[in-house]
């Protein structure tokens, strides 16, 4: 029987890999037999996840990467053309979200910040991996959108709007890019323990009143995201395009 989630030969670049969700992601392609780039700003935790994942019999490179900065963007693409020739699997999943408060005191700095990387990071990114694509005639993209796109956040006001963005980003790389033969869709985690979500697990009273809005009545793990990505950059979804897989233990029913 055909391994529908085999990845031998692919090559994957999987950013905001030095932790949370990005490393798990990372870890499982690896361990389907992609080669996986491990990507994030800090070239010393990539290398960490990485080295683990060699150790672990897979195979890893690490190369650190600023998506928010298009000079990093063009700095790592330039990289894996001439490493490897070719791309098959992009993970979209380095984020910011730098303000925690009211909408109404967003600082200027956290709004562009959060755009540069949410936003213009995700769609360069993009624009380069699927030129790569496009060239072999297939490919993979998946981006981590969050819950907050269909139901913004209390206080993560502009993290919510973009995200929202990420999601209707997806689909319209999804309309124009599925003729070239490469399939994006996203991924929408809920609550996941990570230290990015640290502000809302910081505050047990926010904790407990957003815990009890899940029916499964508990956060999700990082790993517990990882087989959705799998699914979709893998042949199990060969028809699955401009889909925004929600993964947040029922909250939004």
């Amino acid at each position: 029987m055909t391994n529908l989630f085999d990845l031998k030969s692919k090559i994957a670049l999987v950013t905001g890999a030095s932790r949370g969700i990005g490393e798990e992601i990372a870890k499982l392609l690896a361990q389907q037999g992609a080669h996986v780039i491990v990507s994030s700003r800090k070239i010393d935790d990539c290398e960490a996840v990485a080295r683990s994942i060699r150790e672990a019999g897979g195979s890893a490179e690490s190369f650190a990467c600023h998506v928010g900065r298009i000079e990093d963007i063009h700095t790592i693409f330039s990289h894996i053309r001439e490493r490897h020739g070719r791309l098959d699997i992009l993970v979209n999943n380095a984020a910011a979200n730098p303000y925690f408060g009211h909408i109404l005191d967003t600082d200027l700095a956290s709004f562009e910040k959060t755009v540069e990387v949410n936003l213009r990071g995700y769609f360069f990114m993009s624009v380069e991996a699927g030129k790569l694509m496009r060239e072999h005639g297939a490919g993979a993209i998946v981006n981590t959108a969050s819950v907050n796109a269909l139901q913004p956040g209390d206080r993560q006001g502009i993290y919510s709007i973009t995200k929202a963005g990420v999601v209707n980003m997806t689909r319209a790389f999804a309309k124009e890019c599925g003729p070239l033969g490469i399939r994006v869709n996203a991924l929408l985690p809920g609550l996941t323990k990570t230290r990015f979500a640290g502000a809302l697990f910081a505050d047990q009273a926010l904790y407990e009143h957003a815990v009890g809005k899940i029916p499964m009545r508990r956060h999700a793990e990082p790993r517990e995201m990882a087989g959705t990505v799998l699914y979709l950059v893998s042949d199990a979804s060969s028809y699955t395009n401009g889909e925004c897989i929600v993964v947040d233990g029922g909250l939004t029913i």
